[in-house]
């Protein structure tokens, strides 16, 4: 069960929710831009720099296979490019493409203003309450940087 008897969320299920939430403004936005969730998390991983296939697959937390269509489909869409790696001639480098650099931040842009909507109940010092202990969260469990802060 969710609730207490005081109608309060536990820790496991306000997570769980709070994923979902995440998930589906998520998924909306992406939508909306004309991207699955997968090619939207690949574009805000990529806006910082590029990666080589092997860094994504660890970030993105998808097998080879899965991370290969996901290039492929956006590569095939004019959103991100390979090259090989001058570190490695075996690896190969995935970056964003002039289209794809504007779309990533016209969704990331977006999706931001949207999550930070999800709060909005909040005052000033709960928010701030809020992300210093989701941050610990995230810290603590060493989840990858896929989606920067806007700014």
């Amino acid at each position: 069960m969710d609730k207490s008897e005081d109608g309060a969320i536990g820790v496991v299920g306000a997570l769980v929710r709070a994923a979902f939430l995440v998930d589906a403004v998520y998924a909306e936005s992406a939508r909306e831009y004309g991207l699955t969730p997968q090619q939207g998390q690949l574009l805000c991983v990529l806006m910082g720099r590029s990666y080589v296939m092997g860094e994504l697959g660890g970030m993105l937390r998808l097998a080879k296979s899965s991370l290969t269509g996901l290039v492929d489909r956006s590569e095939r869409n004019g959103l991100v490019r390979r090259a090989s790696c001058e570190a490695d001639a075996r690896a190969v480098r995935v970056a964003l493409t002039a289209e794809g650099a504007v779309l990533a931040e016209r969704f990331h842009a977006e999706t931001c203003r949207r999550i930070d909507g999800l709060p909005a109940g909040l005052s000033a010092p709960e928010r701030e309450a809020l992300a210093g202990l989701l941050g610990r969260v995230v810290l603590d469990n060493e989840a990858p940087p896929v989606f920067g802060e806007p700014g």
